[in-house]
């Protein structure tokens, strides 16, 4: 049985960049918030849910999202921003469970890593084997979003807060790797791969 560990972290913590290092390595990827984006604009039942919840006006006339708009509604009204995420996860969840059946059959590895920022915060690390965390202090994580996302750290701060709190997220994890620009990577996550390979 091929297990499934758990990749998340804050905002800006580095996930892509350990996801990227573990792809390099032969390790298979869910990126949990990308395919959440692209479901918004491909799954028709959750298109059709999301309008009926805030409006038609938050596709255009292509049938894309317009992101800012469903943004502004929805992080202004935390009863529709959990309406919306009990529309979204499930769909993702359906996602992912297809995205495990298509794996190649010659996949090697003992596990699959599923990248989501909000793995706790939706539940989905209750499936999970297991949950690699990424660290990186807020200073440092303000800094990269900002300069990502070309947005000021008010922007920034409001969007972390509606994730947990690094604290309490590393305390639930079975491993911590620290991407803060002092500890290198590269050790961290070969111990990592060890660590999950075992459990």
């Amino acid at each position: 049985m091929i297990k499934e560990i758990g990749l998340t972290g804050g905002i800006g913590s580095g996930k892509s960049t350990v996801a990227r290092a573990m792809m390099a390595l032969g390790y298979q990827v869910y990126f949990a918030d990308e395919r959440a984006k692209a479901l918004y604009d491909e799954d028709l039942e959750l298109m059709s849910k999301v309008k009926a919840l805030v409006g038609h006006d938050v596709y255009d006339k292509n049938e894309k999202l317009i992101r800012p708009k469903l943004a502004e509604r929805i992080f202004a009204d935390q009863q529709l921003l959990s309406q919306i995420n009990g529309l979204v996860h499930p769909a993702v969840g359906q996602d992912f469970r297809r995205w495990m059946a298509e794996l190649p059959s010659v996949y090697d590895k003992k596990f699959i890593l599923k990248e989501a920022a909000i793995l706790y915060e939706a539940g989905s690390y209750k499936t999970c084997h297991g949950v690699l965390a990424v660290y990186a202090p807020i200073s440092l994580r303000l800094a990269r979003v900002g300069k990502r996302d070309n947005a000021d750290q008010g922007q920034v701060r409001s969007r972390m807060a509606h994730q947990w709190p690094d604290a309490k997220k590393l305390l639930r994890s079975d491993f911590v790797i620290y991407n803060d620009g002092i500890h290198p990577l590269t050790p961290q996550i070969a111990a990592a791969i060890q660590h999950f390979e075992r459990i």
